[in-house]
């Protein structure tokens, strides 16, 4: 498939639908590239819907049948999107460290592909709100998804699920006062179940 080239070929772009419940329109918008006139769409289309339907179905698919609905806050970002981001401080990486991550449609040094979507889980605020307790989100994703990164932010315990060919499996946060890595391979907390870290969670919501 060739980048659109058309409004007419960019909907039907929009159209594909990457999963059950999602389509790649849901995925395009960005802050940065409506507030700078840049158009969000990706280069390598094959690519970016390869990698987002990975990314639906086997990420994002069960954790909306489990928790309900999800926010999508921030999804692919073209090349030029993402540069213009990283070189503000607009909060996104350079590109290489995004290809295979928010920009979807790049494969990263290995030649693998991958991923990234900033999520909200509606259901889960009221908890993270009274509690301060993120984690629960993140030990559940943990044990039940194939993720590979997780980095968890303040506002509404938003967080980074990344899938990728190559999976990592580390947790990172940005939420005070437990700032950096909750779990990666090696580290004594990695493997075994952490359901005690979240079945009060899962009482609350139901």
């Amino acid at each position: 498939m060739k980048r659109p080239g058309s409004v007419r070929a960019l909907e039907e772009l929009g159209r594909v639908r990457l999963s059950r419940s999602f389509f790649l329109r849901d995925f395009l918008y960005s802050e940065i590239a409506s507030f700078n006139g840049l158009p969000n769409i990706p280069d390598d289309p094959d690519l970016a819907i390869a990698g987002g339907r990975k990314l639906c179905e086997d990420l994002l698919e069960p954790l909306q049948a489990r928790f309900g609905r999800l926010s999508i806050r921030s999804a692919f970002r073209a090349a030029a999107v993402n540069r213009l981001g990283n070189e503000r401080g607009w909060n996104c990486a350079s590109n290489e460290a995004s290809a295979a991550g928010h920009i979807w449609d790049r494969r990263d040094g290995e030649g693998l592909m991958g991923a990234t979507a900033c999520v909200v889980v509606n259901a889960f605020i009221p908890f993270y709100e009274a509690t301060g307790r993120w984690e629960a989100m993140a030990w559940w994703v943990h044990d039940h998804l194939p993720y590979s990164e997780m980095e968890f932010f303040p506002r509404y315990a938003a967080f980074n699920l990344a899938w990728h060919e190559k999976p990592k499996r580390r947790i990172l946060s940005y939420i005070p006062p437990r700032r950096g890595v909750l779990t990666k391979p090696g580290m004594a907390n990695h493997e075994g179940s952490h359901a005690s870290a979240y079945a009060d969670a899962l009482a609350a919501l139901g």
